[in-house]
């Protein structure tokens, strides 16, 4: 729940920097819509407290996908909803469980969107990630460690996307003038990733 709501805020702080990401390359709401699916997932927070971490992630799945528009509420919603299932009903999450939640999120967002690493979207944050995220949980890091390591990589992997050409989205009609633009996917999966680690570390202190 630390990390929803730390999701909430720097989605929140991030939102007008998210819109002009959007608008260079897309259609300029990823910012929007992320921070009204986000302001949503809190009001359900207070409402009701989920038993579980996989509850916390099928309440913001479910939310997500019946509050935002475009790309950014079916993609979300559904890493949100695969890192539910796999979770199932642990009441605590190890550095294992939590590399193949973070494992089966992505490849939630791959199976809804289509896309491979290098075509410019969230991907290139996530699989960078997941990747990261298994190696420290193979090389018996904590959670925390784990989640820094994915936060590490996904932010990296977003600054990638900068010189490349988008394959998918809207991006994709632009060319090669989506050359020089970071994909605001990617830049909103790094700053959640990053909340995890600071939720982690938090927990941790």
């Amino acid at each position: 729940m630390d990390w929803l709501r730390r999701s909430a805020a720097v989605v929140a702080d991030n939102r007008m920097a998210l819109i002009e990401l959007d608008r260079a390359i897309g259609d300029g709401d990823h910012g929007e819509n992320l921070d009204r699916g986000f302001q949503a997932i809190l009001v359900k927070l207070d409402e009701d407290t989920p038993a579980t971490p996989g509850a916390a992630f099928k309440l913001a799945a479910m939310t997500l996908m019946s509050k935002v528009g475009g790309a950014a509420g079916p993609l979300y919603g559904t890493a949100y909803l695969r890192a539910a299932t796999t979770l199932g009903e642990a009441g605590t999450v190890d550095s294992t469980l939590l590399a193949q939640a973070l494992a089966a999120a992505r490849d939630g967002v791959v199976a809804r969107g289509k896309a491979e690493s290098g075509d410019k979207t969230m991907i290139d944050a996530w699989t960078p990630a997941v990747d990261a995220a298994a190696a420290a949980a193979a090389g018996g890091a904590d959670p925390a460690a784990v989640l820094d390591a994915a936060a590490t990589a996904a932010e990296a992997g977003a600054v990638a996307t900068d010189p490349l050409v988008a394959h998918k989205g809207r991006a994709s009609y632009l060319g090669e003038r989506a050359i020089g633009h970071r994909d605001p996917g990617a830049a909103s999966s790094a700053l959640i990733l990053r909340a995890a680690a600071d939720a982690a570390a938090g927990a941790a202190a």
